[in-house]
């Protein structure tokens, strides 16, 4: 029996842009998944997984097909494929290949075009690769255009006059500008998603491995924010260095053998430790140690 079969779910990995950054955040979560290099079927380290390597574009129609059970895509992908309301999408899993952040796909002409608004391109030229998703977009508006698929390039596209306007991905709009381009709208907001098909989601023993995958997965995403501080603090200055410490309940306070100690454990936000360590030890915090999580349940 082909080993794609025998496993509990069969689990769609994107390929490309988002490839490593997944990867990387699986073996966070727990599972480890080595490539091979000629052929799209990685090994996982968990029998009830079997792994396939897939370009995002096509994951939601795998698993809305049933050729996958469960996938990461993104959420603009399978929109335009017209999958989203044919799957479970059980969850958002904000990251990128370089930040937790959502992207954007834009609306840009060139920075010195009259175009001001969508409505200003009526029977204009739109390039882009998300050609259902554009011609839904200007449909709703009412606004008749051309939309032109895009092969990759797609800024040089407004420059070399091969079209009006263009919708392209982005997440800061840095490449965008530094093409010459304006942005005049925004068309949607994508991150990825872990989507299953529905009759495995149906299926108990399919949906509790799904729900592991998910809370592993969220668990690690939401442990990149933040790291563990332990400390020790003197008994008279306790007060004045737990009001320092926010955590996600309450900190983990022990008296040591030394009855005039107590050791401290808390979770933060990484974006506060630079300031919160120095007026820690400042208080009279000793011993601080900082390191770093793989999951937060």
């Amino acid at each position: 029996m082909n080993k794609q079969t025998q496993a509990l779910i069969k689990l769609g990995v994107p390929k490309g842009s988002l490839e490593e950054a997944t990867i990387n955040l699986f073996e966070r979560a727990g599972w480890k998944i080595r490539k091979h290099t000629r052929n799209y079927f990685p090994d996982i380290n968990d029998p009830d997984i079997a792994a396939s390597l897939c370009r995002p574009q096509e994951i939601g129609g795998y698993v809305e097909a049933g050729v996958l059970d469960v996938g990461i895509a993104g959420l603009d992908w399978v929109c335009e494929g017209g999958h989203d309301a044919h799957v479970v999408q059980v969850a958002e899993l904000v990251y990128s290949k370089t930040s937790n952040r959502p992207c954007r796909w834009v609306l840009a002409v060139a920075g010195d075009s009259p175009y001001t608004r969508p409505t200003d391109l009526e029977g204009k030229r739109i390039a882009t690769e998300l050609e259902g998703t554009t011609a839904r977009y200007f449909e709703k508006l009412g606004v008749n255009v051309e939309v032109l698929y895009s092969w990759g390039a797609t800024e040089a596209k407004v420059v070399d006059g091969l079209a009006d306007a263009i919708v392209e991905v982005t997440e800061t709009g840095t490449t965008i500008r530094a093409h010459g381009l304006r942005i005049i709208d925004e068309i949607m907001v994508s991150s990825p998603v872990l989507i299953a098909n529905k009759d495995a989601w149906a299926d108990p023993a399919k949906r509790a491995k799904i729900e592991q995958i998910t809370l592993l997965l969220q668990g690690a995403l939401r442990a990149e924010s933040l790291v563990a501080l332990k400390m020790n603090a003197p008994a008279d200055r306790l007060d004045a260095i737990l009001e320092m410490l926010p955590s996600l309940n309450s900190p983990t306070v022990s008296p040591l053998r030394d009855g005039r100690w107590f050791s401290l454990e808390t979770v933060v936000e990484v974006r506060i430790v630079r300031d919160l360590i120095p007026r820690l030890r400042e208080a009279g915090a000793e011993g601080i140690i900082e390191y770093a999580l793989n999951k937060v349940i």
